[in-house]
């Protein structure tokens, strides 16, 4: 539908077509893991570009290459815009921040560096797609209030057995942040369960469950200062300073 509107838009003379896609699916499929695969990311990049539109805004990508696969400008945005001052408002005495996984460490440590705080890492190994043969966590976490940084939750599997096995070490309380909230299938009740106090998310995707266990703060005022500023010629990196 998306695609119908932008070709609708550039059959009527628009002189610009420009996509706010606060989430962009498919972003996981960004390389080609194994044989007889396809690439969704840049299959999508493909299909967006090849309608006519002139430009994406988008935030937190699964991997910052992705934006390599567009021929277009894109506007890549920082959730921790939001989410940051939000964790700074819990005024945690002993912040530790945590990567679920070693692939989340280069986004973990960028966030951790907005507090000046510290990480550790959790290691884990799968069987298959959302479920984890095992897991064991690099760094002491003991009397620590940890933070786990990462762009989505799907199944909340990795994100709640990683704060289960952090408190397990000792640490004072486990939260975690994130951007997407796919939250498919059992994730809410996984959370529930678990040893998280909060799940700090954005609105990039609406959720249909409630749960007090989950926090929305909305990326809306980032996306029309962002917006503005593309219009007016703007930079968009100053609102990330």
């Amino acid at each position: 539908e998306l695609m119908l509107m932008v070709d609708a838009a550039k059959r009527a003379s628009a002189h610009k077509v420009n996509i706010v896609m606060p989430y962009m699916g498919y972003a996981r499929q960004d390389r080609k893991d194994k044989p007889r695969v396809s690439i969704g990311a840049k299959v999508v990049a493909n299909i967006i570009q090849s309608v006519g539109t002139d430009r994406l805004m988008t935030c937190d990508l699964h991997a910052g290459q992705i934006q390599g696969f567009f021929d277009i400008p894109v506007d890549h945005l920082d959730g921790a815009t939001v989410t940051a001052p939000y964790i700074k408002s819990l005024n945690l005495e002993n912040l530790l921040f945590a990567s679920p996984d070693v692939g989340g460490v280069v986004r973990t440590r960028a966030f951790a560096k907005k507090f000046g705080a510290e990480i550790v890492v959790c290691d884990k190994m799968r069987l298959r797609a959302n479920e984890i043969a095992s897991m064991q966590v690099i760094g002491d976490v003991k009397g620590m209030d940890v933070v786990f940084v990462d762009d989505m939750v799907d199944t909340a599997g990795t994100i709640c057995k990683a704060a289960d096995l952090v408190m397990e070490r000792g640490a004072n309380s486990v939260r975690a942040v994130i951007t997407h909230p796919l939250l498919s299938g059992p994730a809410h009740s996984r959370i529930r369960a678990s040893a998280l106090t909060e799940l700090i998310t954005t609105d990039t995707i609406p959720q249909r469950e409630e749960n007090d266990k989950v926090r929305v703060i909305s990326l809306a005022p980032l996306f029309a200062a962002a917006i503005r500023n593309v219009v007016t010629h703007e930079s968009i990196s100053s609102l990330f300073s």
